[in-house]
């Protein structure tokens, strides 16, 4: 998303980042992504219905309740202020944190992997076929898509002139989403410290209801999604221009979150792996762990501007999908060097993924 300031004058700007400032300072870590990733969703809905005609359309904000790795980008001024509080996600635990709030974990390392573009094009194939082989039901009206996963992360955290590594221990994640995106739920300690939950149903707090995009999907709107890759790819590249630190990167991001958080209709959800074997720059991994150790071999891409590389996982024999991590692979310098190569910056698994008939039903 790029920067649009002018709709906003330097005072205004001066109280926003007075504001914004001092509820990140007030906020535990585990709120400011959630704050984050609420106030770019709202912004992009101002845009929509302020921009001129004239100008292109800006890429869609990540619905804020996708709690996934996201290479820095550039932000509206309002949304920089509490990026600027909120460091990109980094890594995290080993352990389970129980009830409200989340405990410490350590920072997770892992030896990094040698990556090939060697096999990549039969891989996705063989995980496409997997996919358009495997039971998957409609969502009817009524019905509830139920995610439920484990994720840990860690985070730059800067107290007074110093910065270092914090983290939170793996924890369990549990969403609920209707078809039409309209109602939903969300358990996750990292966001809100009421054991309980809150509502994703809309409209949201300012009585809005954005309208679902790539990054922000309802399963209705996956079912509207064209199947053919080429399409798909070249919607995908249009919906997300400007974000990411490249195309290529913000187009295998894009598709991942689909894969880890959303419940595509059977035919896409096949053409998906087809579409991600037309991204340059896609590689296999051949040992990868997700956030509850099971092994696989994975599908990643490097993002040459961050030095991490975020990788799909997979089981070996039925190409199931298990979860994603993303890994430091190259040095940086300044405070992103304290994220060193071999730290994993992000872990998840998928333990379910159903259809329920209500909000807070599990399987």
């Amino acid at each position: 998303m790029n920067a649009n300031t002018s709709r906003q004058s330097p005072a205004e700007r001066e109280e926003d980042s007075t504001l914004l400032s001092r509820t990140a300072r007030d906020l535990p870590p585990g709120r400011h992504q959630f704050h984050k990733e609420r106030l770019m969703a709202q912004i992009h809905q101002e845009e929509r219905t302020t921009a001129p005609a004239a100008a292109p359309a800006p890429a869609p904000a990540k619905a804020w309740w996708l709690r996934l790795p996201r290479p820095a980008i550039t932000l509206p001024v309002t949304a920089a202020v509490v990026a600027a509080s909120v460091v990109a996600v980094v890594l995290t635990s080993g352990r389970e944190a129980a009830g409200p709030g989340l405990a410490d974990g350590p920072v997770l390392t892992t030896t990094v992997g040698a990556a090939s573009t060697k096999g990549v094009p039969q891989l996705l194939d063989r995980i496409s076929l997997a996919a358009a082989d495997a039971s998957h039901p409609e969502v009817e009206p009524g019905q509830f898509v139920y995610v439920e996963s484990r994720i840990a992360d860690t985070y730059l955290k800067t107290v007074g002139d110093k910065t270092s590594l914090a983290s939170h221990a793996l924890h369990r994640r549990q969403v609920w989403k209707s078809p039409d995106g309209t109602q939903g739920w969300l358990i996750d300690p990292a966001v809100n410290d009421n054991p309980e939950g809150e509502t994703l149903s809309l409209p949201d707090e300012r009585g809005n209801t954005p309208e679902a995009n790539l990054n922000g999907p309802s399963y209705d709107y996956l079912a509207r999604l064209t199947t053919d890759p080429d399409a798909l790819l070249a919607k995908i590249y249009k919906e997300t221009e400007g974000h990411g630190n490249s195309p290529d990167q913000e187009a295998f991001t894009t598709i991942g979150d689909l894969l880890g958080e959303s419940y595509p209709p059977a035919e896409l959800y096949s053409a998906l792996f087809r579409t991600a074997a037309k991204i340059p720059g896609v590689v296999v991994v051949q040992d990868a762990v997700d956030a509850v150790g099971r092994t696989g071999v994975a599908v990643a891409r490097l993002d040459e501007t961050s030095g991490q590389r975020e990788e799909w996982i997979f089981d070996r024999k039925t190409y199931r999908f298990l979860g994603e991590r993303t890994v430091q692979v190259e040095k940086r310098t300044g405070e992103e060097a304290l994220i060193k190569p071999g730290t994993v910056t992000f872990t998840s698994a998928v333990m379910e993924r159903a259809i329920v008939d209500a909000i807070k039903r599990t399987p």
